[in-house]
């Protein structure tokens, strides 16, 4: 019995030293099922370095083998004796394939026993790979080292931030900030800043484009104090503000992008007036700059630097920035300008905001990108909280309105939930007197998409206005809808952008009066009934909304009937369980009845079959 539990380990053993690739990797991946069956002396004796011996291999399988050595230290006999794993996993760490070295630089921070040991000597290897690997480790090892080691791992990433090799400078600029953390903060401004200097000065722009991304790790490696005595002085001793400069007037487009998006993190450590004297040149230069993908993350964080400045200075520099960005051709950029307009409000004021950014603002409402009108139309509440009612009024509220006529279905949903952020806004009897007429008013529209849209928004203005409004003007409104008629035919209704001379000749050949109504209309209306009748009082429901669904529940149009009996069934919770369960069953098998016109009308029919019953069940009522 035992050598037959065994046997499947022997199997794993002998697949260790199998011909076949994939026989390999699967014994690999099971390394610890092995470890356990050999126990800890014979895997240290035994299995290690036969591992150790065999390390040219696939890629896929030294993959593997490295993953699995990072928690093999409890198999070898604990942490006394993890040593024993560094050099196999030293080894992998030089390797040519790169998600090898990484994989194993992440199992020798793991295992942690003598890392500076490892860190050393990779280092120090003759090819370029071992040295790559070690600028993983230092973070790690520097904070396991004694002050002696300490001083010795500075100089040896000191070598690797100068090394020969691109790919080197490379893996050094991209742990620089890593280390800076861990670093003690006399050497971060000592020793540090230098290589930073020299990193973001290399000719290769892979390594000054990671050089930038140290720029945040040195500000926080400081206290705050500490930053304005040790950070500040270096940035005025123009140590690291000219080459956060030149990062910005790079030649290559991706540093720029990479510098752009970091221009308002960096201008936090600096004083009001170098931002002005260093940063706002290349701003305007950036604003204009030939890589749509440059100008896309300027707009992303320019608007930040105006707390940074003031009022006085983001008046003067950063509002002309702002007004180039908002007529860039590219949507992307007049989007990031958009979303960050609140930072700038609570600097110049509502007034300066009015006469410097308004007028762009309202040509941006009837851009020729649609996501760009979308997020004109998302941010008008809060445009609206900052104006005021009045102001609000006479600048955006004509454009509001004329966004529920847009021609993209989303940007006139969000029209209508920004009614109603605004009627909150501004209270129920503001919404009164300027929305609630102007939207009954264009329920009148003879397009029937754009009336559905008007059902939305009545439907979202329901609860913010008083009781008397509700019944008195909206809901006759929803009623008379409820026999909604297509007062043009459908190719009539078509956008005046996509009017053909066909739709001209069918104008002549059917008159309007043969068209019949709208479903899509009325059976919004029944959605749109059932979601306000809560609202009303059950005098009013009765009278109203009741006959009005009854009648919808006879239309000719199966989705009509549907919606019309499902608000129905909201409006009088009780009226399927008196006496009504065989006549509505008998209307679910007459739903059932399969039109006649072939393969597709079995299928709408078997649809429209399954969504009643599926209703149906819901509410407890399907036999």
């Amino acid at each position: 019995m035992a050598n037959e539990e065994l046997l499947p380990i022997a199997i794993l053993i002998d697949e260790l030293k199998s011909d076949e690739p994939m026989r390999r990797l699967n014994s690999v991946t099971r390394l610890s099922t092995i470890a356990v069956a050999l126990g800890e002396e014979r895997t240290r004796s035994e299995l290690v370095p036969f591992l150790a011996e065999n390390t040219d291999d696939e890629d896929e399988v030294l993959l593997a083998q490295a993953e699995q050595l990072g928690a093999f230290v409890p198999f070898v006999g604990g942490p006394q004796y993890a040593h024993l794993l560094l050099p196999l996993l030293e080894t992998l760490s030089t390797v040519e394939e790169t998600v090898v070295r990484e994989k194993a630089v992440d199992s020798l921070c793991k295992v942690g026993v003598q890392l500076p040991d490892s860190t050393l000597r990779l280092a120090t290897g003759d090819w370029f790979t071992s040295r790559v690997s070690a600028a993983g480790l230092f973070a790690t090892a520097y904070a396991r080292s004694p002050p002696a080691i300490k001083t010795e791992l500075r100089a040896l990433f000191t070598s690797l931030c100068k090394d020969d090799t691109p790919m080197v400078r490379r893996a050094a600029a991209q742990k620089l900030g890593s280390f800076a953390k861990v670093v003690e903060r006399d050497f971060v401004s000592r020793e540090l800043m230098s290589l930073f200097t020299d990193l973001t000065q290399d000719d290769q722009d892979s390594v000054r484009l990671l050089a930038v991304e140290s720029c945040g790790a040195f500000a926080s490696a400081l206290s705050r104090d500490d930053a304005v005595s040790h950070l500040l002085p270096v940035v005025q001793k123009t140590e690291l503000t000219p080459n956060f400069v030149r990062l910005l007037r790079d030649s290559e487009a991706e540093v720029r992008v990479a510098a752009a998006g970091k221009v308002s993190a960096f201008s936090r450590n600096l004083q009001p007036m170098q931002v002005v004297q260093h940063i706002i040149p290349c701003v305007r230069e950036l604003s204009t700059d030939g890589s749509q993908y440059v100008r896309a993350a300027l707009a992303s964080v320019v608007m930040e630097l105006a707390p940074l400045l003031g009022k006085q200075s983001t008046i003067e520099h950063l509002v002309p920035v702002f007004l180039t960005l908002l007529k860039d051709q590219y949507p992307d950029v007049r989007l990031n300008v958009i979303s960050k307009l609140d930072q700038v409000n609570q600097v110049i004021g509502i007034e300066l905001l009015a006469q410097s950014l308004l007028p762009a603002i309202e040509e941006l409402a009837e851009d020729k990108h649609w996501r760009v009108r979308l997020a004109i139309v998302d941010h008008i509440p809060l445009l609206a909280s900052q104006l005021g009612a009045e102001f609000f009024q006479e600048k955006l509220g004509p454009q509001c309105m004329k966004s529920l006529e847009d021609q993209v279905a989303s940007i006139r949903e969000a029209a209508a939930k920004t009614l109603q952020k605004i009627a909150q806004e501004f209270g129920p009897e503001w919404a009164k007197e300027h929305l609630v007429p102007t939207v009954l008013g264009m329920m009148k529209n003879p397009h029937y998409l754009y009336r559905m849209t008007m059902l939305l928004a009545i439907s979202m203005l329901a609860s913010i206005v008083a009781h008397d409004v509700l019944v008195g003007q909206m809901l006759p409104v929803l009623l008379n809808a409820a026999k909604d008629k297509a007062s043009y035919p459908y190719w009539a209704q078509v956008s005046p952008h996509f009017r053909r001379p066909m739709h001209e000749s069918l104008d002549k050949q059917y008159p309007a009066h043969a068209i019949s109504a709208v479903p899509n209309v009325k059976f919004n209306v029944a959605k749109m009934l059932e979601r306000i009748a809560p609202l009303l009082e059950r005098s009013v429901v009765q009278q109203t909304i009741r006959p009005t669904l009854v009648d919808l529940c006879e239309d000719s149009d199966m989705d009509v009937r549907f919606y019309a009996r499902q608000a129905l069934h909201s409006c009088e919770p009780h009226w399927l369980v008196s006496g009504k369960r065989h006549q509505h069953s008998q209307w679910c098998m007459n739903r059932a009845t399969l039109p006649k016109e072939g393969a597709l009308g079995f299928l709408n029919g078997s649809l429209c079959f399954a969504g009643h019953c599926g209703a149906l069940a819901q509410v407890g009522c399907a036999d």
